[in-house]
């Protein structure tokens, strides 16, 4: 396999990571909607007793958008800031995970999922290295 390959394929690699971590997220989120209470407690602007405010909306906005946008970055950014991307990503990803915890067994099998998926994230960017050969290409290339 030629190093162009190499690159695509840890590209693609942690970008479908993403889109699992996704897949998984989107599935618990929709899965707490049978859970009885829930939707009463949304509707009441309070969820665990915190009230559902426009700040706290917000943050949930970029949190979310964190791991939506590695989907696309994880393919589009060069080797070292694509790699330190999504170790980044996936670190204040996997915080806010272990943050917001679970409330129940569902709950908490969909978190053992999530966090493996961004642990393995953050292994593969933080063991993916720039081949000595393409460095020495960027090197060549600007200096050009």
């Amino acid at each position: 396999m030629n190093l162009q390959q190499q690159r695509l394929e840890m590209k693609a690699k942690l970008s479908t990571l993403w889109i699992f971590y996704l897949f998984n997220v989107i599935f618990r989120d929709i899965h707490e909607f049978v859970e009885p209470g829930f939707v009463e407690q949304v509707l009441t602007g309070t969820f665990n007793g915190i009230p559902i405010t426009e700040p706290l909306l917000l943050i949930g906005g970029f949190v979310a958008e964190v791991p939506i946008s590695m989907v696309l970055l994880s393919r589009l950014l060069p080797y070292g800031p694509n790699r330190w991307a999504n170790i980044i990503a996936a670190v204040i990803t996997l915080a806010f995970e272990i943050n917001n915890g679970t409330t129940d067994l569902d709950d908490t099998f969909h978190m053992v999922i999530e966090m493996t998926a961004l642990s393995f994230i953050i292994w593969s960017a933080w063991r993916w290295r720039n081949p000595p050969s393409e460095r020495h290409a960027g090197v060549q290339e600007a200096s050009s």
